[in-house]
C-alpha cells in the first residue's frame, strides 16, 4: 500500500499510493533550492511549447523528429521533478528508458513503466499510468513515433537471470499496452537482445535471429536467421534498419562484423557493407545516413565510418590519439548497439566534441563541438564552449543541431541552444540553473537526456540510495525544465 500527497488550494490532501519499487518504500516530496535562472511554477502550465507539427510526409506511426523552436522567453523554469527520499543504503534499481511527449513524461523503473503529467513535482503514486510488466525491462529504443508511441523488451519472469523474450508496444500518452509478443527462446545467459522501430515496424535482434512486426497490430512481417557461427548482434532504427551481424572465425579466434541494410516491411536485404578484419567492436551510430562506429585494433572506438546510399564506404574520420570524444555506451545489458550519446548525425555532418583537456592538464576547461563532412571526412564547421562551460551534442532539429552548454563553474547558468551547421550561428533556447542535487544528470553517458516539445530532461539510468543509513537524502530522478513564458 501507498499513499501520495497532493498540494490544493485548501492545504494537503492525502490518497492511497502503491508501492512503484517494490522494496522501496513511498516516494515523498522534498523541498526546492534552486539557482535564479531556474524557477518553479508550481502546477502553472502555462509556458509549456506548443507541440511541432511533424513533417507533413509523416504519419502517426513514422519516426518523430520533432523540429523545435526558440521559445519567446528563453529564461529556464522547473518543468518537472521525480524524486525519492527514502531509499536504504546499497539499495539500486534500474531505471531503463525515457520518452517524453508534449504531456507526459515516461520512465522505465525496474518491471513497471509510469508516465507522469509534465507540471508536476512528481512521488511515487502521482503517475497518470503505469505499465506493469511480466519481468524486468531489458532492452528499450529511444526511437518515438509521431504518435508517441514507443517499444519496450522485457524478461518472462521476475528473476532478472529469466529470458528477455518478449517485446511491448506502449501508447505514451494514455499508458495503453497496444500488443506484446514472444519473440523467441533465448539464452537468458548468452543472448542479449535490441529493439529499435522503423515505418511503422517493430524490429527485435536475439542473436540468433531477428523478427519484425507491424506497429498497428502486432502481426509478425518476417524473421530473419543468421548463418551457422554468426549471430545478429544488433540494430538501428529511426529513418532505415541496419542489422549487424557478428560472426565469429574459429582459425583465426577473431569476430568479423557486417553491416546489412534491410527493408523493414519485409526483410529483403538493400545493401550489405563488410567491416575489415580486426576491428574489435562495432556501434550503428545512424542508419540514415548510415554512419559507424569502429574500434580498430583497439577497445575504443578510434573510427567514424560513412556509407553512401548503396552502401559504399564514403569517408573515415579519426578520433584516436585523445583529440576527439566519440562515446558508444556498451550494450553487454540490453544488446543495444546504437546508444552514442556523444555523437550526432544530420545535414550531411557527424558531430563530436573536443576532449576539454587533451593535453591531460586542466588549465581551460572547455571544449569545441565539430562538425565532420561525411561526404569527405573534413571539418566544416566548429563551435566553442567558452571558458568554464562544455558543449554536449544532443540531436539535430530539422537542419540545426541541438546541444546543452553545461556550466563547469555553476555560477553562469546553463543552456539549452541551437547551432546552424552551415553558419556557424548560435541561437539560445534556454538559460537556467540547475540545484546541486541534480548535477550527476548531465553527464550524458550515464544518464538519459532529451529535448521534446520545448523542454530539456534529464534522467537517471539507475537509481541509488544513500552511501550510509545516517542520513536521508534526496535522489533525483528526473529533471524537466521549460520556458518561463
Amino acid at each position: 500500500m501507498y499513499t501520495q500527497s497532493a498540494v490544493t488550494a485548501d492545504g494537503i490532501q492525502k490518497k492511497r499510493r502503491r508501492k512503484l519499487f517494490g522494496g522501496v518504500a513511498a516516494l515523498l516530496i522534498g523541498a526546492l533550492c534552486v539557482g535564479s535562472w531556474l524557477l518553479w511554477h508550481g502546477h502553472d502550465e502555462a509556458g509549456s511549447a506548443a507541440k511541432p507539427a511533424a513533417p507533413s510526409e509523416q504519419g502517426p506511426l513514422d519516426i518523430r523528429e520533432t523540429v523545435e523552436k526558440q521559445p519567446a522567453n528563453v529564461a529556464g523554469r522547473m518543468a518537472f521533478r521525480f524524486s525519492a527520499d527514502d531509499m536504504q543504503a546499497g539499495e539500486s534499481h534500474a531505471m531503463p528508458g525515457m520518452w517524453a511527449t508534449d504531456k507526459i513524461l515516461a520512465k522505465g523503473i525496474n518491471r513497471t513503466l509510469v508516465g507522469f503529467k509534465i507540471g508536476k513535482d512528481a512521488t511515487t503514486g502521482d503517475e497518470n499510468w503505469r505499465i506493469r510488466l511480466a519481468g524486468p525491462i531489458c532492452g528499450t529504443t529511444r526511437h518515438v513515433t509521431v504518435g508517441d508511441r514507443t517499444a519496450v523488451l522485457f524478461r518472462s519472469g521476475v528473476d532478472t537471470h529469466a529470458p528477455c523474450d518478449h517485446v511491448a508496444f506502449v501508447d505514451l500518452d494514455t499508458g495503453k499496452k497496444l500488443w506484446e509478443a514472444r519473440f523467441s527462446k533465448v539464452n537468458a545467459l548468452y543472448d542479449t537482445p535490441s529493439v529499435t522501430m522503423t515505418r511503422a515496424t517493430v524490429v527485435v535482434a536475439w542473436g540468433k535471429g531477428s523478427q519484425a512486426y507491424d506497429m498497428g497490430q502486432g502481426k509478425l512481417l518476417w524473421t530473419s536467421t543468421p548463418t551457422p557461427k554468426c549471430k545478429d548482434g544488433g540494430l538501428a532504427g529511426g529513418r532505415a534498419l541496419l542489422i549487424r551481424t557478428d560472426c565469429f572465425d574459429e582459425k583465426s579466434l577473431a569476430e568479423s562484423y557486417r553491416v546489412r541494410n534491410v527493408d523493414p516491411r519485409t526483410g529483403n536485404v538493400k545493401w550489405t557493407y563488410q567491416v575489415a578484419k580486426g576491428v574489435q567492436s562495432v556501434y550503428l551510430v545512424s542508419a540514415e545516413p548510415a554512419v559507424l562506429a569502429v574500434a580498430a585494433g583497439d577497445v575504443e572506438i578510434t573510427d567514424l565510418i560513412s556509407l553512401d546510399e548503396h552502401g559504399k564506404y564514403g569517408a573515415t574520420i579519426r578520433v584516436e590519439g585523445g583529440h576527439y570524444v566519440a562515446d558508444c555506451v556498451d550494450g553487454e545489458e540490453d544488446g543495444a548497439v546504437d546508444n552514442c550519446p556523444t555523437i550526432v548525425v544530420g545535414d550531411g555532418q557527424v558531430f563530436l566534441t573536443s576532449r576539454e583537456d587533451p593535453d591531460g592538464t586542466i588549465v581551460n576547461n572547455s571544449n569545441w563541438i565539430i562538425g565532420f563532412d561525411l561526404a569527405t571526412g573534413k571539418t566544416v564547421k566548429k563551435f566553442e564552449s567558452g571558458h568554464d562551460q562544455l558543449l554536449y551534442p544532443l540531436r539535430m532539429s530539422g537542419d540545426q543541431l541541438l546541444a546543452l552548454r553545461e556550466s563547469s563553474d555553476h555560477i553562469t547558468p546553463m543552456g539549452l541552444v541551437s547551432m546552424n551547421p552551415r553558419t556557424g550561428k548560435e541561437t539560445p533556447y534556454l538559460y537556467f540553473d540547475l540545484p546541486s542535487e541534480a548535477w550527476t544528470l548531465t553527464a550524458p553517458t550515464l544518464n538519459d537526456i532529451i529535448v521534446q516539445n520545448g523542454r530539456i530532461f534529464f534522467g537517471t539510468k539507475q537509481a541509488s540510495g544513500p552511501s550510509t543509513d545516517k542520513k536521508k537524502v534526496w535522489e533525483w530522478l528526473v529533471l524537466g525544465v521549460g520556458s518561463a513564458g
